[in-house]
């Protein structure tokens, strides 16, 4: 006889084996290619030789298991296939010694060229006590100008002790970006040389990075010294055209079971599994079924041998001898009638 215990370890046993399933087909290559760079999954329709990535906007150079982005030196950390690819960007900064001298300097320059930098999970961050952050940038929808920054500032140290996760512009400002740009230049400069903090804040830092991987503390000032680069997210798609256009074309990337679908913060499509499907949408066969009865969160019938799974769905029955739908949120499943008559003559025969 089965535990309760037992029952709960199948069952995570199982979701378990479905995740490892999906996280397989969703970083797949084209067949034959090599689907992996380093640690970092390639999956189509990026790819790192000709034959295996959709177009040249797609290419990924493998350099000694550090994957690069279009030939650049732009290193890659993550790709998915909801339309985002993770990078390291460089941080700018503007340093002086104690004396007010300018020590060093370093520009931040991004040209995203086929993609965009997006608004939703990037941040122009500041941080420093003697700061002022710019940004100038170019949309992809006009190539206009943008141009926009923040101020940091701080008389003491004593004043970001206690500022663990605050970035309002005491050490520390951050702004958002607009959506559709493709090409950054962060620049940082300084009011007084840091001449009257110098002694715990020789450097103001700049960058546009992941909001979810940078939280500014009192140690911020310490630890950007020796960081070089930081998360920054792209948005990508596929060719400049909406679905509707697309749809139409003999070179529509989208495969079986999937739907196109048009990104609000850019030109483009990009391809996602019907509901009840998981995988690569932009592979021959890439998007499977999910069998819905194999985890109770997945379906809503009474249990799993009354769940009959279906191509991207999933029914609930009942068995010989009851009726209903079998749901949990339904009729669920009742004896019939006549059986519970059947049953009851029998017992008072005894």
């Amino acid at each position: 006889m089965a535990t309760e215990g037992g029952t709960v370890r199948s069952i995570l046993f199982t979701w378990a084996l479905f995740l490892a399933a999906a996280a397989s087909v969703a970083s797949q290559a084209l067949p034959g290619c090599q689907d992996k760079c380093g640690n970092v999954s390639i999956p189509y329709p990026f790819g790192m030789t000709p034959s295996c990535y959709l177009n040249q906007n797609f290419s990924i150079n493998c350099n000694q298991s550090l994957p690069q982005l279009l030939e650049s030196d732009v290193v890659v950390t993550n790709i998915t296939l909801e339309g985002q690819l993770e990078i390291l960007n460089y941080v700018a900064r503007d340093c002086y010694d104690a004396n007010g001298t300018y020590v060093e300097g370093i520009l931040s320059v991004l040209w995203a060229d086929m993609f965009t930098i997006s608004n939703d999970r990037n941040k122009l961050t500041a941080v420093g006590c003697d700061t002022e952050a710019t940004i100038t940038a170019i949309r992809e929808d006009t190539d206009s100008g943008y141009f926009t920054g923040c101020i940091s500032y701080c008389d003491k140290e004593e004043t970001t002790l206690h500022l663990n996760g605050s970035c309002s512009g005491i050490g520390c400002c951050q702004i958002s970006i607009p959506s559709g740009l493709k090409y950054l230049n962060i620049s940082v400069t300084s009011f007084n040389n840091h001449t009257n903090v110098s002694d715990f804040n020789p450097c103001g830092y700049a960058f546009v990075t992941d909001r979810s991987k940078f939280t500014f503390s009192f140690k911020s000032f310490e630890e950007l010294a020796s960081i070089e680069s930081l998360p920054l997210v792209l948005d990508w798609a596929i060719g400049n055209e909406m679905c509707t256009v697309a749809e139409t074309k003999s070179d529509y990337a989208c495969k079986q079971n999937s739907i196109c679908h048009d990104p609000v913060n850019r030109s483009g499509y990009i391809c996602k599994c019907k509901d009840g499907y998981y995988g690569n949408p932009y592979l021959y066969n890439g998007c499977q079924d999910i069998d819905e009865c194999k985890d109770l969160s997945l379906h809503n019938c009474i249990s799993e041998r009354n769940c009959v799974n279906t191509l991207g769905n999933y029914t609930c029955s009942c068995s010989k001898g009851l009726h209903g739908d079998g749901r949990k949120d339904g009729t669920g499943c009742i004896r019939n009638a006549l059986d519970v008559i059947a049953i009851f003559i029998g017992r008072c025969s005894l």
